[in-house]
């Protein structure tokens, strides 16, 4: 193995007792040094599922335990122990469905999607007599969340909230968790803020759930928001055995709610902490990484590192400069179009990376002009489609029958003869006995509630559920998926809905590949009851990595944002707008300081993405409300080829951890 490790990695992965913070920059190979230390821990007699690693994403769940199981020998097989590796959202679920009831939950608790958030988010909005025109759901919603993100429950919001939408949220937050908490539902952010709270409020479960595991692993340790922080210190504050990995300088999702500093005072929370530094770059060449070096030192605070090419010498990054954002899209799509002629050079080879999500506009339409296939990352998820949330609302309520969003999406889909009035009869029934609709239809045959043909439908549909309910009990999720279209008639609706062939394949193709999903999921699990499969559908539709990769599939020309780009490596990248305003954001350029430290981090991330060839563009002017106004060239520029003067000194007020 020794052969395959470069002296800090081996460091690392040999590194086996007490908290370790493994300094990963990028290109460096961290995931290696994971899944090396995961297998070297087996091999020194740690029992495989006494080892907790928590990542991101599922795909690098997914891949690192493949990794990890290759390395001892062998693939993973059902029934053989094996670390769990799970993302920190898999994690939580999993402790939530133990413990949940400890804080006046259901243990069946559904975890919502967007659309069922925006219902009760509506709800909420309503009842403070809110218009829409006043704070839309979904702007509520994107407040709410930074302040879960950052731990702030419904009366901590309250107190800091300042602007009057920020006031309007947190009244509307605290009814929105309340209707959340009555239906037995939680939202993605819950699902952390939760755990925490558990681990908080009741100490016992905090130390039987950390009593599971001898060693805990935190990829992407500087992503943490502030549950994810309390939770790894409850889950390794008994045994102590605490690695994680990850890079400062590539943090940049503070708009989320990460925190950088959890990773710069690591050896503050944990004084016995040894550090090792990857700083050998398998990626990209000398004259890319010179420029990533220069630009970084201007930050403040960070861990000290200095990125060192395996592979030396390599084209100079280049700098176009360009008189408006037309002639900057020409001229990259043009230049792309030169490389495309070298022999080997292939689309997927190539990245244009922006800033903002209005970028790429321009860039599509030279794009097209030139004919030349592209991928533009994004675009609507697959579980964002009607059909999908359809017949994942009809698998809900077969779950959970008192998931009311799901119970009322499908009530009346395909059309069976409840109409909306019906429905509000429903919901005012409900309401008035204190009870869920669910309920009240169970008692519909003997009330007189609605006229007959109304009564008769919501009996039969009720039936209809009841039914499934059963087959759920005997058959594995496919066969369910199945057994619901056929039970349903949706593939009939979709029929008759639809009279493009082209709108009906497509639609159709959505529902078999969720039938996919649960063959998929039914073959890797050990177990697989319904309610495994939904949670494992709801962690993988905030989870845009597969996404991501399933697009980058294709030979295409990547075009995407740099938030989007981190994780990723292309021969060719193209970072465009590199101006005042654009890259460092004008948001932050307002308020400068650590805004301004998390922009030139972005920028680092982008220029760390090439392996061959950086191009660096500007545009020199730039159309406001379609009149040119003079742009400033971004001091990035400056900063990474030199010209700019570091007034701080190099060094001079950052953090050094070297020893």
């Amino acid at each position: 193995m020794s052969d395959r490790l470069n002296p800090p990695q081996l460091e690392a992965v040999h590194t086996l007792r007490g908290p370790l913070l493994v300094l990963a920059g990028a290109g460096t190979g961290k995931t290696r040094v994971v899944t090396y230390r995961i297998a070297e821990l087996i091999r020194h007699g740690t029992r495989p599922e006494r080892i907790l690693a928590v990542t991101f994403t599922r795909k690098a769940a997914g891949e690192m335990l493949e990794r990890a199981s290759k390395l001892l020998g062998g693939k993973s097989q059902k029934g053989r122990p094996r670390p769990l590796i799970s993302t920190f959202h898999s994690l939580c679920v999993q402790v939530l469905r133990r413990n949940i009831v400890r804080l006046g939950y259901p243990q069946r608790f559904t975890i919502c999607d967007r659309g069922d958030q925006e219902a009760e988010a509506r709800a909420a909005l309503r009842e403070i007599r809110c218009p829409d025109e006043t704070l839309r759901p979904g702007d509520m919603l994107a407040i709410v969340s930074r302040w879960k993100a950052k731990s702030f429950e419904p009366a901590r919001a309250a107190s800091m909230a300042e602007s009057d939408k920020e006031h309007l949220a947190a009244a509307a937050y605290r009814r929105y968790q309340q209707q959340l908490k009555t239906k037995g539902m939680v939202d993605f952010d819950d699902l952390l803020l939760l755990t925490q709270q558990l681990f908080r409020e009741v100490p016992k479960i905090r130390d039987a759930e950390a009593g599971l595991f001898d060693h805990v692993l935190i990829d992407e340790y500087q992503d943490t928001n502030q549950s994810q922080y309390e939770i790894v210190k409850g889950l390794a504050m008994g045994h102590r055995n605490l690695c994680v990995v990850g890079d400062d300088d590539q943090s940049i999702y503070g708009w989320r709610g990460a925190d950088v500093q959890h990773i710069l005072r690591f050896q503050k929370d944990w004084p016995d902490a040894k550090v090792v530094r990857l700083e050998d770059n398998y990626r990209s060449t000398a004259a890319i990484l010179g420029y990533a070096n220069t630009l970084i030192a201007f930050n403040r605070l960070r861990h000290e590192k200095i990125l060192r090419a395996a592979r030396p010498n390599g084209l100079r990054p280049r700098i176009m400069q360009l008189p408006g954002e037309q002639e900057e899209a020409e001229a990259v799509v043009a230049d792309i179009n030169r490389l495309l002629t070298e022999p080997g050079t292939r689309l997927q080879d190539f990245a244009i990376l922006c800033r903002t999500n209005e970028q790429p506009r321009a860039f599509e339409t030279e794009l097209r002009c030139a004919k030349l296939p592209y991928v533009l990352l994004g675009g609507m998820s697959f579980f964002d489609r009607k059909e999908v949330r359809d017949l994942l609302a009809y698998l809900k309520i077969v779950d959970n029958p008192h998931d009311e969003p799901s119970l009322l999406r499908i009530i009346n889909t395909p059309a069976r003869g409840i109409g909306s009035s019906t429905v509000k009869q429903l919901l005012a029934a409900a309401t008035e006995r204190g009870s869920t609709v669910w309920e009240v239809m169970g008692a519909i045959e003997k009330s007189n509630l609605l006229p007959g043909p109304a009564t008769t439908a919501v009996a039969k549909f009720r039936h209809l559920i009841e039914d499934l309910q059963k087959s759920a009990q005997k058959l594995s999720p496919p066969k369910l998926v199945t057994e619901v279209l056929r039970q349903t008639s949706y593939r009939q609706e979709i029929e008759r809905q639809y009279p493009d062939p082209n709108d009906r394949e497509a639609r159709a193709a959505s529902l078999e590949e969720i039938v996919n999903a649960a063959a998929s999921f039914a073959e890797h699990s050990r177990d697989a009851p319904l309610r495994a499969f939904l949670d494992d559908i709801a962690l993988g539709t905030r989870d845009s990595s597969d996404d991501k990769e399933n697009q980058l599939q294709n030979n295409a020309i990547a075009l995407m944002t740099l938030h989007s780009a981190k994780g990723l490596e292309f021969p060719y990248v193209y970072m465009v707008g590199m101006e005042e305003g654009i890259l460092p954001h004008k948001r932050s350029v307002e308020v400068e300081g650590d805004a301004i430290d998390e922009e030139r981090r972005l920028c680092y991330v982008g220029i760390t993405r090439a392996q061959e060839q950086l191009t660096l563009s500007f545009a020199l002017s730039r159309r406001k409300w379609g009149k040119p106004r003079e742009t400033v060239p971004s001091r990035f520029l400056y900063e990474m080829t030199g010209q700019a003067e570091n007034v701080r000194g190099k060094g001079e007020g950052k953090q050094r951890t070297r020893r």
